[in-house]
């Protein structure tokens, strides 16, 4: 049987390239059905591709590092049968991929060579400060080399940053220019797809959350770790799609496609992108089994640990910047969705609670971002009244 090609896998729906970190199998190596055969960091998350058959690495055509499109060939494969290597691009070996018995003592010049496994902001600190990654002993989830690694390993090389061999110079002063990554590439991508293709009209409302306030006050005075008022947002946005299913749908090819799930993506902000993991069947977990998962897909996001299944099959997004004492905000539509919910922080305001008397209460703005191909004004009111009216009695739920 003739070698055939390995292309690169679309790893999840919004990918369109991704960057190879590592081949884990060298040319001419033998690997099984379920074997790991490249990291490769995409939109999304950095992930393990594992082969779908047995057979042999032929030929690697693309090096580590190098930015690869969907189904773009990046290596050969044969049989199974281990015959001899073509030509190709020289995969490093097994050995000068290993990490060394005492990287912290390392040099740039006696560091292994090969592509070391790192975070995109790791890896622009380490150019910025003219450093090698390699022999760098990462202290991030599977050892992966975090800024803070970069910063203390320059600062114990006593390395400063190189001179560039030539900077542009405008009249706004030194130009900077910085490549995206792959997941800012995507983001862009898509966020320009969302404004130039989607007519948004957006719909807003002022939420009384005095009661999850003071029922989170009184968890806290008890010792107990209580849901966020986000978690609260999310199970009320959960409960209210189950009720208003047009908003719980995408437009893809002229045609409005319905879910029977409740699938809500959580927007989280790392350190150089915008990442929206889904909690899958939101609308039927508890307050506290949403609380708990929504803080582990928040840390995954942040530590670029996630797989790529878990940003699949979102049916609505919620994004929240109330944490960075935003009020109000709109948020761009994730296609295909339908809407997307943005929430601004909880802030003592003064209301008139009967004629003459004013008391002050926690108020929440919240917005509502649509697509009017789908769904009209009235629905997006009527979406946002159901939703204020879980939150201001949230007892339900908590439930």
């Amino acid at each position: 049987m003739p070698p055939r090609e390995l292309t690169m896998p679309k790893l999840s729906d919004s990918m369109a390239d991704a960057v190879i970190i590592r081949w884990l199998k060298a040319a001419g190596e033998d690997f099984a059905r379920g074997e790991g055969l490249i990291e490769v960091e995409t939109d999304k998350a950095t992930v393990v591709y594992e082969a779908e058959w047995d057979g042999t690495l032929d030929a690697i055509l693309v090096p580590e590092g190098a930015t690869v499109a969907v189904g773009e060939p990046i290596a050969t494969l044969a049989n199974g049968d281990g015959a001899a290597p073509r030509e190709a691009v020289p995969s490093p070996p097994t050995a000068e991929r290993a990490t060394p018995p005492h990287p912290e003592h390392a040099t740039p010049e006696t560091r292994a060579p090969g592509r070391a496994v790192a975070t995109p902001v790791a890896r622009r600190t380490a150019v910025e400060l003219g450093i090698s990654l390699h022999g760098i002993t990462g202290t991030g989830p599977g050892g992966r080399i975090t800024v803070e690694d970069v910063q203390r390993a320059a600062a114990e090389d006593g390395t400063t940053p190189a001179p560039p061999a030539e900077t542009p110079v405008s009249g706004r002063g030194e130009i900077t220019v910085h490549e995206p990554t792959p997941t800012q590439a995507t983001i862009a991508r898509r966020m320009v797809e969302s404004a130039t293709t989607i007519p948004v009209f957006t719909v807003s409302s002022d939420v009384d959350v005095s009661q999850i306030v003071a029922s989170r006050r009184e968890a806290r005075a008890r010792g107990e770790e209580a849901p966020s008022v986000n978690d609260f947002v999310v199970k009320a946005a959960a409960a209210t799609l189950r009720e208003f299913p047009r908003f719980n749908a995408s437009y893809v090819d002229g045609k409005v496609e319905s879910y029977s799930r409740v699938n809500v993506g959580i927007a989280v902000a790392t350190d150089d992108a915008l990442l929206v993991p889904v909690i899958r069947d939101a609308d039927r977990k508890s307050l506290t089994e949403l609380a708990e998962e929504t803080r582990a897909l928040a840390d995954g996001a942040r530590r670029r640990t996630l797989k790529p299944e878990d940003f699949h099959d979102g049916t609505f997004t919620v994004s929240n910047l109330g944490m960075f004492g935003v009020r109000a905000f709109t948020a761009i539509i994730d296609p295909p969705q339908v809407a997307i919910l943005a929430v601004g922080s909880a802030r003592r305001a003064p209301v008139e609670e009967a004629p003459g008397r004013i008391a002050f209460r926690d108020i929440m703005t919240v917005t509502l971002s649509c697509d009017h191909r789908v769904v009209y004004g009235a629905d997006g009111a009527r979406f946002l009244s159901r939703l204020r009216e879980l939150l201001e009695r949230p007892l339900a739920l908590a439930l």
